[in-house]
């Protein structure tokens, strides 16, 4: 069954209180604002749509960056508790869920879905969610997406076993959905009315391995054993430059645009 309001509001609840992975929270952080900066207009544009606040609720998260390219911001999210906590963030926030968004049509400049559509039970919900952001898309406006990668086999490996064991061991952070690779998702982006411009990949050290790294140093870590942490893991990303980045990419990052009709 897919994860809905009641479930993520307990995610919430333990993220705000044990403050789990906060230092791998902050180098997702690091890498989601450098993609957004490549990819975000230069320009401030007038209306700019976040799809899920779990970002702004345990972290800065990007919404003081993207707060800078658009005149208008709205963060739309299922859990109460998440919009509560992203309170700080500057932006409107909208209880709404991505598959059926309180907006009219062609009534944003920019999405920007940062790993929200892959935590859905399946591929037609995704795909459902991908047409509703078309929708609020203006003609000409653009799509900027990251989900799971199950090109990467190890991806492909977490996501075949069943979500709710791995989540109560303490192996996935919370509930992962239905995903796909790359030549799906293209597939996925056309059908939904938009063009594809971009694609490529993020995050590509061995993941849980750095996770686990990342606990300790939380715990027990310097600033500098940190900074050297950041620094080692962002040596990875040379991967994404490589004909082999969709096999060793954590998430799939996607720039499309709403098809001008």
């Amino acid at each position: 069954m897919p994860a809905g309001a009641d479930y993520w509001d307990g995610v919430a609840l333990h993220w705000l209180t044990a403050r789990p992975q906060r230092l791998w929270r902050a180098y997702s952080d690091l890498l989601n604002t450098r993609l957004c900066e490549a990819w975000l207009p230069r320009e401030p544009v007038g209306r700019l749509l976040k799809t899920d606040l779990f970002d702004e609720a345990t972290s800065a998260g990007l919404a003081p960056l993207i707060a800078r390219h658009a005149r208008q911001t709205v963060g739309v999210d299922v859990s109460a508790r998440i919009l509560e906590a992203a309170r700080h963030a500057p932006l409107a926030r909208v209880g709404a869920d991505v598959r059926r968004l309180p907006f009219a049509d062609a009534s944003f400049d920019c999405v920007l879905s940062n790993s929200t559509l892959d935590h859905f039970a399946t591929l037609e919900e995704l795909a459902r969610a991908l047409r509703e952001l078309a929708r609020v898309l203006r003609p000409g406006g653009e799509l900027l997406l990251t989900l799971d990668n199950t090109a990467n086999p190890v991806v492909a490996l977490r996501n075949a076993l069943p979500s709710a064991p791995l989540e109560r061991l303490g192996l996935i952070p919370y509930r992962m959905g239905a995903s796909c690779g790359p030549a799906r998702l293209r597939g996925l982006v056309l059908a939904a009315g938009l063009e594809p411009l971009e694609l490529g990949t993020t995050m590509h050290c061995p993941r849980a391995l750095a996770v686990a790294l990342a606990r300790l140093l939380d715990g027990a870590g310097s600033v500098r054993s940190r900074a050297v942490f950041f620094t080692c893991l962002q040596a990875w990303e040379r991967l994404g430059r490589w004909p082999t980045r969709f096999l060793t990419g954590y998430f799939l990052t996607l720039r499309a645009r709403r098809t001008i009709s």
